[in-house]
């Protein structure tokens, strides 16, 4: 069972400015991007996906990723990485100067047809380009989409998740991400994947990339650090979502994250504050509310002054003001 930290350090990376813009119906200006992620480098993170290096056709939301790219002001010890889909893609982002090329396939065969269309074995090949395109110009990070559990064909088998994780380090890739694409997983699963990976692989860098679909995010994240993951990608506001399952909420809310691991003292590096006043300037970006908690709340550390009249005998009958039995 999972005990409270004595000051652990765990690395918070945030995917807001790429998954979570890429899929807004709004085009949020460049400028604005800009300044929110100089403020996001203020904030402690460990690594930004900054954008995508896609064809701007098919992501529109992010079609300005050169420029966003030339005008952030890098804070040392942060990473910026891009989401690359190809060849071409790789050679735009190392033109930019990027710390991380992060490539993406599926665990299961027909997301990755449906969202990348091509096969896992064509994914793989595409993979071994990026890698020699990269060599001593910038690391490469794989990500695993669907590795919990497909829109498509349901469960994933660990077997196969792990037979897919052996082929992607046999490239050379030493950073790794197991992403729940649609909000699959549950923590017994994510907690026996997880440490099968850091078993098999000691030599990776493991991350945990978590949506809360169905609201079991938070819960992911602590089977995952059971396991052993240190390093969580996280979205600010909760922003993010996948096409592939209508409706969904996005990925893991970065502040309420860092407020849980933080509570349980964990040490993050992360100021908490400033992600609040980040995540509080998303809904004037994106024209709607975001899913994210503590930025409404206020953090658990929040203190209220005594309603007045607190503490007088209360009427028969009156209910109490927040729930709980009444006297």
């Amino acid at each position: 069972m999972l005990q409270a930290a004595e000051g652990k350090r765990l690395y918070i990376q945030e995917v807001s400015v790429r998954d979570g813009f890429q899929i807004e119906p709004v085009f949020v200006p460049t400028a604005d991007k800009i300044a929110l992620i100089d403020r996001l480098s203020r904030s402690g993170l460990a690594k930004i996906e900054v954008t995508s290096f896609s064809s701007p056709k098919a992501i529109p939301a992010l079609a300005d990723a050169a420029e966003v790219m030339a005008g952030i002001q890098r804070m040392p010890g942060v990473e910026y990485a891009a989401l690359v889909p190809n060849a071409k893609g790789g050679e735009r982002a190392l033109a930019c100067q990027v710390d991380e090329l992060n490539i993406v396939m599926s665990a299961s065969e027909s997301h990755n047809r449906a969202n990348l269309r091509m096969s896992r074995e064509q994914s793989l090949a595409q993979f071994a380009d990026i890698v020699a395109l990269a060599r001593g110009r910038s690391e490469v990070n794989a990500s695993l989409s669907t590795a919990f559990g497909c829109p498509f064909e349901g469960e994933v088998g660990q077997a196969e998740v792990l037979r897919l994780v052996e082929r992607i380090a046999g490239l050379g890739i030493r950073r790794l991400t197991l992403c729940d694409t649609t909000g699959m997983a549950h923590p017994a699963q994510v907690q026996q994947l997880c440490a099968a990976v850091i078993a098999r692989h000691p030599q990776i860098m493991l991350t945990a990339h978590f949506h809360d679909t169905r609201g079991m995010g938070l819960a992911n994240v602590l089977a995952a650090l059971e396991a052993g993951v240190d390093r969580f990608d996280a979205s600010l506001g909760g922003l993010g979502g996948c096409p592939f399952a209508p409706g969904a909420s996005g990925n893991v809310c970065t502040e309420d994250m860092v407020h849980m691991l933080q509570a349980m003292g964990y040490a993050t590096g992360v100021d908490l504050a400033g992600l609040i006043a980040c995540s509080r300037t998303l809904p004037g970006l994106v024209g709607h509310d975001v899913p994210g908690q503590v930025a409404k709340a206020g953090p658990s550390s929040r203190r209220y002054p005594l309603p007045e009249g607190a503490g007088q005998p209360r009427l028969a009958g009156a209910a109490p003001a927040c729930g709980g039995a009444a006297a």
